[in-house]
């Protein structure tokens, strides 16, 4: 079978994360949402997306096709029902399509023609807002350690280690452990292969390091954090989630937050993640072009990739960065910043694709991945598609 993940509605609620990527690649729990589908099914995808971004995140379209909509993370009841389709039926949970089997093209799908099928609310996991990220982590750590664990054996924890709960705890090959602390008494604690926690730091599961990714001296991390593919980080970190490439290496404090790929925090940079008056934070929209409500307290920073703050940086509570800021100097910067600008509380100006490309070609090269001509049209047309909002 042909497993084609799409969109949705909700993807436009997912930006500025999803400017650069389709839904089905964002990352919570320990995988992207790809590659929770692809463990569940046994079997690869493709995507359906933007066009601008379709040539980096092609779609394969086969005779018979399953559609599945990526902001809808696979649970064992979830994953059972869309095995069971047959051609013509479709997945809903109220107006939603989730998913569905079909035999034609994308022009001619009609869901009048098709059997729905209704799901129970108990066996779906949904992504719909940025900050569902953060603060759906928890569980999506746990649902992956399982998939990623299940009859498998950890490396053994080595004798410097202080640990709680060991058995809830897993290391894969090559990664390295010296004099740290690993309480995983209210969650479980995976540690990819090749990555690194380094003396003194202290790590409360469910927690997720990545692959080639590094804790540092020190460190403080809280609950529900997820620390991407090669990613550094130090200082204190609650409740966050880096997708992959970003550093946020020194003192300072990130909770209730998430940061898109290739970014960089400046040292003793901190962001609030609660009002001084306790009350419920509003976030940037872009559907709305304003702020929602999100139902939550604790709310932080989302930062888009590509996007830097140099030191001493500090962020007010449900601050929103677009992709490729360059923020810097003293004081708070607004709490919706557009893409591509450049500056800080004294003001911004248009940060200029030129440089932007250079930069963002030096950064990568570091990590011996070409920034080529497709990822510079991807961002030429998110700097287009986000001048409206750059009303300096």
């Amino acid at each position: 079978m042909n497993y084609i993940l799409f969109d949705g509605p909700s993807r436009n609620k997912l930006l500025p994360l999803t400017f650069t990527k389709p839904v089905a690649d964002l990352r919570l729990g320990i995988l992207t949402i790809r590659g929770k589908w692809e463990m569940h099914l046994g079997s690869t995808t493709s995507t359906v997306t933007e066009e601008y971004l379709s040539e980096k995140f092609p779609m394969v379209e086969f005779e018979d096709n399953v559609m599945i909509n990526a902001s809808y993370l696979p649970t064992d009841d979830l994953v059972e029902a869309i095995l069971d389709l047959k051609p013509r039926q479709a997945i809903f949970d109220g107006e939603d399509v989730i998913a569905f089997y079909t035999q034609d093209t994308q022009e001619e799908i009609d869901f009048d023609e098709y059997t729905q099928i209704e799901i129970g609310a108990k066996a779906l996991f949904k992504i719909e807002h940025t900050w569902d990220i953060f603060s759906k982590n928890h569980r999506a750590i746990e649902l992956d350690y399982m998939l990623i664990t299940q009859d498998r054996e950890s490396v053994k924890i080595p004798k410097s280690v202080q640990v709680i709960n060991p058995e809830n705890i897993f290391i894969e090959e090559g990664a390295t452990l010296n004099f740290c602390t690993l309480n995983a008494s209210e969650g479980p604690i995976y540690i990819g292969k090749d990555a690194e926690v380094m003396e003194g730091a202290l790590i409360r599961g469910p927690f997720a390091l990545c692959e080639g990714a590094t804790v540092k001296m020190g460190s403080k991390i809280y609950t529900g954090t997820t620390i991407g593919p090669f990613c550094k980080v130090g200082g204190e970190i609650n409740n966050a989630v880096l997708m992959a490439y970003s550093n946020k290496g020194h003192d300072g404090f990130l909770g209730n937050s998430v940061l898109g790929e290739w970014c960089n925090i400046g040292a003793d940079s901190n962001n609030s993640n609660l009002k001084n008056n306790y009350e419920e934070v509003r976030l940037w929209d872009y559907e709305t072009e304003g702020f929602s409500k999100t139902g939550l307290q604790f709310c932080g920073l989302i930062m888009g990739d590509h996007s830097k703050c140099g030191i001493n940086t500090m962020f007010n509570t449900g601050t929103v960065i677009g992709v490729s800021v360059n923020i810097f100097g003293t004081g708070f910067p607004r709490n919706f910043v557009p893409s591509f600008s450049w500056g800080g509380a004294s003001g911004f100006t248009t940060y200029k694709t030129e440089k932007a490309f250079q930069t963002a070609k030096l950064v990568t090269e570091r990590r011996n991945i070409a920034f080529d001509e497709q990822e510079a049209a991807i961002l030429q047309h998110i700097f287009d598609e986000t001048a409206k909002f750059r009303r300096y």
